[in-house]
């Protein structure tokens, strides 16, 4: 079983590294490498004062400091891109436009993937006392991967965000789960940093995740609406499902590495 397990998992982290879309340009910010920007998002943004594309970059706040001045226009930027139709809706959420661990600046949350720029996605990977996962399935409404299975909590920290914080909002939103019922889960890892072609632009992303066993009586109830169904599947399920594409690449990826470390641990 770990064989095949191991083999899924390798398949896995090999499709989570995709090369950036046909076209795509390295993105600059304040002269940091911050991006892969998609051909019609340095379209739409060419001849704009403070941004700058040609075949080889787009480049945004040359020059600039981290302020309100260069938070301005990346805000400009997202308008833009909005106007262009390159954004999958429009989320009224700020990300933190990052250079390595330091914050250059905020940027609307449907901008960052025609721009190529870094998120960080915080999972619970949710089981119940006897063996069984916790999972939850994808609204319909949802402008990735409608419909998908996906771990019990998943999304994207916010702008100046703690990472476990993050957690524990989205734990509430999502499936109903308040900071004692996580009491006894495991600090957030993380497992590795994607790159996937999606049809608005390109994932950059890591993804990190936290384990949990909750309590027998537990119940998770979606809050947010951004979930369908949750439901308990047992382990051998979840890989049949991840085979058969059921499941969203991020949840396959945290839902068999933390099966396999639970395999190694119950043979150590």
């Amino acid at each position: 079983m770990h064989k095949q397990l191991s083999d899924l998992y390798a398949a896995l982290c090999a499709r989570a590294q995709e090369p950036a879309p046909e076209g795509a340009r390295a993105l600059y910010i304040a002269g940091r490498r911050c991006g892969w920007a998609t051909h019609a998002a340095c379209d739409a943004l060419r001849g704009t004062p403070r941004m700058d594309s040609d075949d080889v970059a787009l480049r945004i706040g040359e020059g600039m400091a981290p302020g309100k001045e260069l938070d301005a226009v990346l805000e400009q930027a997202a308008e833009l891109l909005r106007q262009a139709n390159c954004l999958r809706g429009w989320r009224d959420e700020l990300l933190d436009v990052m250079d390595g661990d330091r914050a250059l600046g905020v940027i609307e949350r449907a901008a960052v993937r025609p721009l190529g720029l870094l998120t960080k996605a915080v999972h619970l990977n949710a089981w119940t006392p006897d063996g069984r996962l916790w999972v939850a399935r994808r609204s319909l409404s949802k402008s990735t991967d409608p419909g998908m299975w996906d771990t019990l909590v998943g999304g994207l920290a916010g702008s100046g965000e703690d990472l476990e914080l993050a957690l524990v909002r989205e734990c509430g939103e999502e499936a109903g789960l308040d900071a004692p019922d996580l009491a006894q889960r495991s600090p957030l890892r993380t497992i590795l940093r994607i790159h996937r072609r999606l049809p608005e632009g390109y994932q950059v992303e890591d993804v990190l995740t936290s384990t949990c066993v909750l309590a027998p009586d537990a119940r998770p109830a979606n809050r947010d609406g951004e979930v369908m169904e949750i439901a308990t599947v047992d382990v051998a399920t979840a890989v049949h499902r991840i085979r058969e594409g059921e499941f969203t690449l991020e949840a396959a990826l945290v839902l068999i590495e933390d099966i396999m470390r639970r395999e190694g641990a119950g043979k150590a």
